[in-house]
């Protein structure tokens, strides 16, 4: 299927374009997709999102929702990887000012993402907090 390498220049275009089908194509079946995004955008209280159909869902919500002046798509061009395991930062500071600040990390089985989990950090953390303190009440 995709190298690492071919799926973290791909994703990153693919998110970027907003070409949900493009991107969910560099899923598994039964992906698995964890973020704090997931209950902000989709009013669930759990944020474990479980086969293709799901995370398409919420790709394409998550698509509706921007563009956000905080979403810079700005990354150094460096990832690391294990051959099992790829790993990137969209890092707070830019050459442009600051961005939502994350942390991709994705399982790559047999060429396809098994699983993905996004960790924001605290500037995404302060973007998206009013939606989940709604779920904790």
């Amino acid at each position: 299927m995709h190298t690492i390498q071919e799926i973290y220049e791909k994703w990153h275009e693919y998110a970027k374009g907003k070409d949900t089908e493009a991107l969910i194509a560099l899923y598994a079946e039964e992906a698995i997709f964890e973020s704090p995004l997931v209950p902000a955008i989709l009013d669930i209280e759990n944020g474990v999102l479980e086969g293709k159909a799901a995370i398409r869902h919420f790709l394409e919500e998550g698509t509706k929702r921007r563009p956000n002046e905080l979403v810079k798509w700005f990354r150094t061009g460096e990832y690391l990887t294990n051959g099992k395991i790829l790993m990137w930062e969209y890092p707070r500071m830019t050459d442009d000012g600051e961005q939502i600040d994350i942390l991709e990390v994705m399982e790559i089985e047999e060429g396809l993402i098994s699983r993905h989990r996004i960790y924001w950090g605290w500037k995404g953390c302060m973007m998206i907090s009013p939606a989940l303190s709604k779920l904790l009440k």
